[in-house]
């Protein structure tokens, strides 16, 4: 099954859903515990119906939903229709979804030579190649997707060299804010010439972040 880009997720126009780092997302706000156990609920029997499983984080006052195919690797037709019934059991019991606020992590090591590290680092986090038919060979994945995916990216050999920075994925409507807010709080825009794909920022010490987002990527 093949899987669906970013821009053919937005496409697809689910309301209160956004994709980030090649998963669909939404919280659900709930009233109580009560309410969001139910609603785990009845998504555990559609997804138990269609065997298709999501990832779902029940807190008190919120359901978070993650949805792609892990056989294939990303976001597919299956996702998208489960996502629909998921937005469907929501509203039958009330409730309402957002994307607001939302974000995805993932850790990104610059280096001239990923291949040479990879392997310690898959080795010292205890973690396989990503799931797929064509694993990507420049990260390693926590395959129960709770810790950041670390992400090697090529650089340079010349010091002094950037090692680490984070890349923070965002729904497209969310990074001018995002970027306001950082300038507000003593930081810089260093680049915005891969945009709208990324925005790199640093903070008063000069340390990088990587805003991203589905967009102009295939």
């Amino acid at each position: 099954m093949s899987t669906l880009t970013g821009k053919q997720v937005a496409e697809a126009g689910l309301d209160g859903w956004t994709y980030l780092l090649g998963a669909l997302q939404t919280r659900i706000r709930t009233p109580d515990f009560a309410a969001g156990l139910g609603l785990v609920a009845a998504v555990g029997a559609e997804a138990e119906r269609v065997d298709h499983h999501p990832d779902l984080d029940l807190r008190y006052t919120h359901v978070d939903v993650r949805l792609w195919s892990h056989d294939a690797g990303g976001v597919t037709q299956r996702d998208l229709r489960l996502a629909r019934t998921i937005s469907a059991l929501a509203a039958d019991a009330g409730l309402s979804l957002s994307a607001a606020g939302l974000a995805r992590l993932e850790l990104a090591l610059d280096t001239p030579e990923h291949a040479a590290v990879l392997p310690f680092w898959r080795a010292v986090l205890a973690w396989g190649a990503p799931p797929g038919p064509a694993p990507d060979a420049d990260e390693v994945r926590d395959p129960d997707g709770v810790l950041p995916t670390v992400w090697f990216q090529r650089s340079g050999r010349d010091e002094p060299r950037q090692r680490w920075h984070p890349d923070v994925w965002v729904d497209p409507a969310e990074v001018d804010a995002r970027i306001a807010a950082a300038l507000a709080a003593g930081g810089t825009l260093v680049s915005d010439a891969e945009a709208p794909s990324f925005w790199v920022l640093a903070d008063p010490d000069g340390n990088r972040v990587c805003l991203c987002t589905w967009q102009q990527r295939s």
